[in-house]
């Protein structure tokens, strides 16, 4: 199985979204890229959390094509490959529904870095624009926003 390691960081790190109240149902998703080969471990679309295995993670190229896995790989996969490809710095992403930063988006207000966690990310969170999943445009946006 290739990646086995990142598989298994990639699972354990999904399944932390439910058990802290991150995600509902099926939504959201962890992803890695592996630094030597630059592929990508994702999430598999629509599959239960509680159900995965390291074994159900998909592996995609940076293109988006399938090099290991049964599963079709996450809606929000050209999300992160987007990102991946413009920011060879990023090796981990993680998309969640979290309450308090939905409510800040509802708000039209970026979150402050009001907090050391916050702070040691750099500062205050942008709020991105509203940007159609499946595709590349919630990265464009994360791009824009997030800068060098």
């Amino acid at each position: 199985m290739l990646l086995e390691q990142l598989r298994e960081i990639v699972w354990k790190c999904n399944l932390e979204l439910p058990k802290n109240n991150l995600v509902k149902m099926t939504s959201g998703n962890v992803s890695g890229r592996d630094p030597a080969s630059g592929l990508v471990v994702i999430k598999p679309s629509g599959y239960s959390y509680e159900e995965m295995t390291p074994a159900h993670m998909v592996v995609v190229d940076l293109d988006g094509r399938v090099v290991e896995g049964n599963l079709k790989p996450s809606t929000d996969t050209d999300t992160h490959l987007y990102v991946y490809r413009r920011r060879p710095d990023i090796f981990g992403m993680v998309h969640t529904h979290s309450p308090y930063a939905t409510i800040f988006a509802v708000l039209g207000q970026p979150i402050p870095a009001c907090l050391t966690a916050s702070a040691m990310l750099g500062g205050e969170i942008p709020l991105g624009g509203y940007a159609p999943i499946g595709g590349e445009a919630i990265g464009q946006e994360i791009i824009n926003k997030i800068g060098r």
